[in-house]
């Protein structure tokens, strides 16, 4: 009786790691493409009896990985710089150093999501449960203990007859013709099916629903969710407010902390002194705190030349007589207690950092209202004279 069956192709068992290897080189030197080996485990030299070329994974990993970090990047970019600008601690709208651990994580994600997606579905063609060589006798064999090779009945050079001799010519222990099975249709609107769906899904959906919103709150399994506790942001009627979070009694201190003695203050400058010398240390930290916290209003040189330009008023410049006059202790009670529109920095710099700032300050408006004295200072030190 002739077999109707479609051919797949001709496969050949062998038993040792070395058989394989010799017949993986017979065949490619057969000039036979379309073909495959099976192994138990991996077998070192494969690759090279194959001839096989390097896999084009990596140029899925790569493409996809730079798409990720563009992406992240031009996402970025279009929030800060153009669809939300807000100026944060005086850095630029685009500060790409503080970007790059989003845009490596982007990058990353993608490009390995992108590698097992193109792995399974395009490179190995899952989900694929009716392959040929599935359940044969062959598959058994190499899956265990044996080392199979087939060629593909879709190859250029294939011959049946020419193919079953040049397998024989191995002396492999059989060979095995591996056929198409059979295509099985099923419909998916079969009553029983849809039944079985419609049935599934009402079990699934009221035993989730019963669990999330009846079962976690029967008595013992309430996992304690009704407590005797005050819950932050939540209502509360043991206090006549009805709130639940408390405020600190007034006046209350922190331990080891001494609050700010002049808060609400006009001018306590009669008592404050500042007790830092303008070295270069402390003149790069006031530095460093002024451009952070200070030069979105007040400009890197205290002009008042402010970066947020419709968002607040523009602060009065520092270089102003009014501004000089001001006594150390004036510029560090501003700082803490604010003035106006400018809110106290207290909680974000501390009164080292306070001080430092104030000699910074010291400093830019020695610069740019140096008298005739600092001049002649000047050009005692760099060797000049008044005329250059």
């Amino acid at each position: 009786m002739l077999n109707d069956k479609k051919l797949f192709g001709i496969a050949a068992i062998f038993n040792t790691p070395d058989e394989i290897i010799n017949a993986a080189k017979k065949v490619v030197e057969s000039g036979f493409t379309k073909f495959d080996v099976n192994s138990p485990y991996p077998v070192h030299g494969m690759d090279s009896a194959m001839k096989l070329k390097s896999s084009k994974l990596g140029f899925v990993t790569l493409v996809m990985g730079l798409t990720g970090g563009a992406l992240a990047l031009l996402f970025m970019y279009w929030t800060m710089s153009v669809n939300y600008r807000i100026v944060i601690g005086g850095k630029p709208f685009f500060a790409f150093p503080a970007l790059i651990p989003i845009t490596f994580e982007v990058t990353v994600l993608l490009g390995t999501v992108a590698t097992v997606v193109a792995m399974i579905a395009l490179f190995f063609k899952l989900p694929n449960n009716n392959h040929p060589l599935h359940d044969t006798n062959y598959m058994k064999s190499v899956s265990a203990d044996k080392f199979g090779i087939i060629i593909e009945a879709n190859d250029a050079k294939f011959d049946e007859k020419f193919v079953r001799d040049f397998f024989q010519d191995l002396h492999p222990l059989n060979i095995e013709m591996i056929y198409y099975p059979e295509e099985e249709n099923y419909s998916v609107f079969q009553p029983k099916f849809l039944l079985f769906l419609f049935t599934t899904a009402i079990i699934v959906s009221g035993a989730t629903y019963f669990t999330l919103n009846k079962l976690l709150y029967i008595t013992p399994f309430n996992w304690m969710d009704d407590q005797e506790k005050l819950n932050p942001q939540k209502p509360s009627d043991l206090f006549s407010n009805g709130f639940g979070m408390r405020t600190p009694v007034e006046g209350t201190v922190a331990r080891g902390f001494i609050p700010y003695p002049y808060k609400g203050e006009t001018n306590p400058v009669h008592v404050l002194s500042n007790p830092f010398l303008p070295t270069k240390k402390n003149l790069e930290l006031g530095k460093a705190k002024f451009n952070t916290f200070c030069s979105p209003c007040h400009g890197y040189f205290a002009d008042g030349d402010s970066r947020l330009r419709g968002q607040f008023p523009n602060p009065p410049t520092l270089h102003s007589k009014r501004a000089i006059d001001f006594s150390d202790g004036m510029i560090y009670h501003i700082i803490t207690n604010g003035q106006n529109v400018m809110p106290s920095y207290a909680s974000q710099i501390s009164r080292d950092e306070r001080w430092a700032i104030v000699n910074y300050i010291r400093a830019l408006q020695r610069a740019k209202n140096a008298s005739s004295a600092d001049l002649i200072e000047i050009n005692k030190e760099t060797g000049t004279n008044g005329a250059n």
